[in-house]
C-alpha cells in the first residue's frame, strides 16, 4: 500500500530538494517533431470569474472609454492580460455572463483583448461560441425546499438571472458551428444508476431536473485537415447543500456525463443533446475536456472518485500541469492545505484556506489519448515573478483560478 504523503510533506521535502518548477509564463519548448504532418495547439481553459451581480453589468464593464476608445475596468484588463501572456489558440472561459445576442464577448475581444494591456502583444480570436445556459433559469419549483418557488436556488442552475456564470470559447481556429451539440435541457434522471436525491426533490420534480448546471458542449473545432472536438462545462460546486448532499451527487453526475460520452455503445445510448440527437462521441475523433469541473481528486467536498471518472477513462490523458507559483501559496497561506494529501504543484484555484477547503485542482485540460502533448502548465506565477500580481480573487485582481493551458501536436 502507498503511504498517503501530506501536503506538509510535500512542501518539505520540494524545499529541502531545491525543486524548481518551470514558470508559466515563460515560453513553451519547442516541439518535438514526430513522424508526419502536425499543427501546434495550444488549448486553454479559464474561470475568468467574468459574471456580475445583475444581468447586464458585464455588458457595462466592457464598454469601451469614450475618450481612449479601449476598455477600463481593471479585473477585465486583467484577465485579458493573461490571456495576452499564455496566448492560447483555443480558451475555454467559464464564468462568463451570457447575453443573447453575443455582444460581451464582441466588446470582449475588441475592446480588451485586441488592445496591448501592459505592452503584452493583443491576441484576436476570429472565432468563437457561446450559447444559452440553466442558470438563474426559472425552474418553477421549490428546489431548495424552503416553502418557496423564486431566486437564484430555484433555478435549473444557480444563478440570480439567466446566463449568470455562463460560457465562451474563443479559437483562432473555424469552429464548426452546424455540427455543435449542446446538453443543455439533459434529464438527471435519464441517466442510468444516476446519484439523483429523489427522496429529497420528490418524484414529479425529480423527473425534470436537469442534469447540467450550466450546459455541456461538443463544439467541433476544426484544426489544420482534422477536427479537435472541444468538450466543455462547469458542473456545479459539491457544496452548499445539505445531508441529502444534491450539489455532490449533481458534481459526480455532470462529470459522468463526459465518462459516458466518450464511451461507445449502450453506456452512452442514454445521453441525447438539445436537437433530439442520440449517442456519444464516435471512438475515432479528438477531443479535449475543458473546464472548471470544480472536483479535486484528493482534497475538498467532491463526492468520492468524481474526477477519476475522467483522469482514469481509457481515452483520457493527464498532462498534470503544474506551477510553482502553487506551492509558494500553499505553505505561505497554510491552514486546510497544510491537511491536504493532493500535490500542491497541481492546484489551480485559490480558495478560503481557514477552515476548509484550501486551494483545490479544479481546472482540467484533458485531451484525448492520440493527440501528442508536448507541454503544460498552470499559469500561476511565483510572487516574484513578473505576472504574479495579475493573480488573484475579483474585484481587486483577475479571479480565484488560474488559466491552465496545453500545447498538443494534432496531426494534419
Amino acid at each position: 500500500m502507498t503511504p498517503r504523503v501530506t501536503r506538509r510533506r510535500a512542501l518539505a521535502a520540494a524545499a529541502a530538494a531545491g525543486l524548481g518548477l518551470p514558470a508559466a509564463a515563460e515560453a513553451a519548448p519547442q516541439p518535438t517533431r514526430h513522424r508526419g504532418r502536425f499543427v501546434n495547439l495550444r488549448v486553454a481553459t479559464f474561470n475568468a470569474s467574468l459574471n456580475r451581480a445583475a444581468a447586464g453589468q458585464l455588458l457595462e464593464d466592457l464598454a469601451a472609454d469614450p475618450d481612449s476608445g479601449e476598455g477600463e475596468d481593471p479585473q477585465i484588463r486583467a484577465v485579458a492580460e493573461i490571456i495576452q501572456i499564455n496566448n492560447p489558440d483555443i480558451l475555454l472561459l467559464n464564468e462568463f455572463d451570457h447575453d443573447e445576442d453575443g455582444t460581451g464577448v464582441d466588446l470582449f475581444r475588441k475592446n480588451y483583448l485586441e488592445v496591448s494591456q501592459n505592452g503584452k502583444s493583443p491576441v484576436t480570436y476570429r472565432y468563437s461560441f457561446t450559447s444559452p445556459v440553466n442558470t438563474g433559469v426559472p425552474s418553477g419549483h421549490d428546489l431548495n425546499r424552503d416553502g418557496t418557488v423564486g431566486g437564484p436556488d430555484d433555478a435549473w442552475g444557480f444563478g440570480e438571472f439567466p446566463g449568470q456564470y455562463g460560457m465562451v470559447i474563443l479559437s483562432r481556429y473555424p469552429i464548426l458551428t452546424e455540427q455543435v451539440r449542446t446538453f443543455q435541457k439533459l434529464r438527471w434522471a435519464d441517466m442510468p444508476s444516476n446519484l439523483l436525491p429523489t427522496e429529497y426533490y420528490g418524484p414529479q420534480i425529480a423527473s425534470e431536473l436537469r442534469l447540467s448546471s450550466k450546459s455541456h458542449w461538443d463544439v467541433p473545432v476544426r484544426v489544420g485537415s482534422g477536427t479537435v472536438h472541444v468538450l466543455a462545462s462547469h458542473p456545479t460546486p459539491p457544496s452548499f447543500d445539505g445531508p441529502e448532499k444534491r450539489n455532490q451527487r449533481r458534481n459526480h453526475d455532470e462529470i459522468r456525463l463526459w465518462a459516458d460520452y466518450l464511451s461507445p455503445g449502450q453506456r452512452s445510448r442514454w445521453i441525447v443533446d438539445d436537437a433530439g440527437t442520440r449517442g456519444g462521441l464516435a471512438p475515432s475523433e479528438q477531443f479535449v475536456i475543458l473546464g472548471d469541473l470544480n472536483s479535486d481528486p484528493l482534497d475538498g467536498d467532491s463526492w468520492p472518485g468524481a474526477i477519476d471518472q475522467l483522469l482514469t477513462h481509457p481515452w483520457v490523458q493527464d498532462p498534470e500541469p503544474r506551477s510553482e507559483g502553487a506551492v509558494e501559496a500553499s505553505e505561505a497561506q497554510g491552514g486546510a492545505n497544510l491537511r491536504h494529501t493532493g500535490d500542491p504543484r497541481l492546484d489551480t484555484a485559490d480558495f478560503t484556506d481557514d477552515p476548509a477547503p484550501g486551494n483545490l485542482r479544479v481546472d482540467y485540460v484533458l485531451p484525448s489519448r492520440p493527440l501528442q502533448v508536448v507541454f503544460s502548465a498552470v499559469y500561476w506565477p511565483h510572487t516574484d515573478q513578473p505576472g504574479s500580481e495579475l493573480t488573484g480573487a475579483y474585484p481587486f485582481r483577475a479571479s480565484d483560478h488560474r488559466l491552465v493551458r496545453v500545447d498538443l501536436q494534432v496531426k494534419d
